[in-house]
């Protein structure tokens, strides 16, 4: 119980502070701001109440508010596996040191900007409701607003990815269409992934978790099979 409470909490934190980044690079309104849109959408996702979501905007516009910027750091997790960190940051000084401390505890290897970026592809990735939708149909549909695949996930969801450069246009067209979007998020998926053994990825996942651990970091993205 204890480690969902922590997770929810996890998942508001990270939700403010994109609320916080996208109120400050397109203001409060998100009927003008698709990013805050986007951000409102993911928060009811997770059931973040809509009070919570309000006081976030608020306290976006404060004069004593944080001013986070997204920051990416890179690296290697131990067997070679490549690591991507995405971080929401009100200090650049405290947040580096922190990820470089990660990597090293984590027996894995802090790297230089673009040293790992190179082997991912920045995409969005929409979850929409299945109800009432034809795979068929989608892809055609939405082959000229930049779709390059659709799919299912486990829960039976239908997952529309996209070029990340697309992202403005598939999120408009979904809601043109009076598409139910889920959820959307940009996400860094590898152009290849790497085998290893399960004990090999006990030592990955150590990592990765201590990465999600830490406040400053919003996702980690990785190439391991």
């Amino acid at each position: 119980m204890f480690a969902r409470y922590d997770r929810m909490a996890k998942q508001f934190s990270r939700a403010g502070k994109e609320i916080a980044i996208a109120v400050k690079k397109g203001g409060p309104d998100p009927d003008t701001n698709p990013m805050l849109r986007r951000v409102m959408q993911n928060a009811k996702s997770f059931n973040m109440p809509k009070d919570r979501i309000e006081a976030a905007i608020k306290n976006a516009l404060g004069k004593d508010t944080s001013n986070y910027d997204e920051v990416i750091y890179e690296g290697y997790a131990p067997h070679g596996i490549a690591i991507l960190v995405v971080t929401a940051t009100d200090n650049t000084t405290r947040t580096v040191a922190n990820v470089r401390s990660h990597f090293n505890k984590g027996g894995g290897a802090p790297g230089n900007s673009g040293s790992v970026s190179f082997l991912f592809k920045q995409l969005g990735v929409f979850k929409l409701k299945p109800e009432g939708l034809n795979m068929e149909d989608m892809e055609l549909e939405l082959i000229d607003y930049g779709l390059e695949e659709v799919g299912e996930d486990a829960e039976g969801n239908v997952i529309v990815r996209c070029a990340f450069q697309d992202f403005g246009n598939m999120m408009k067209a979904l809601e043109e269409k009076g598409v139910s979007v889920i959820s959307s998020e940009v996400e860094w998926l590898p152009a290849n992934t790497i085998e290893i053994s399960e004990e090999q990825s006990e030592d990955v996942f150590k990592l990765i978790e201590r990465l999600e651990t830490d406040d400053d970091v919003q996702h980690v993205f990785h190439n391991m099979a």
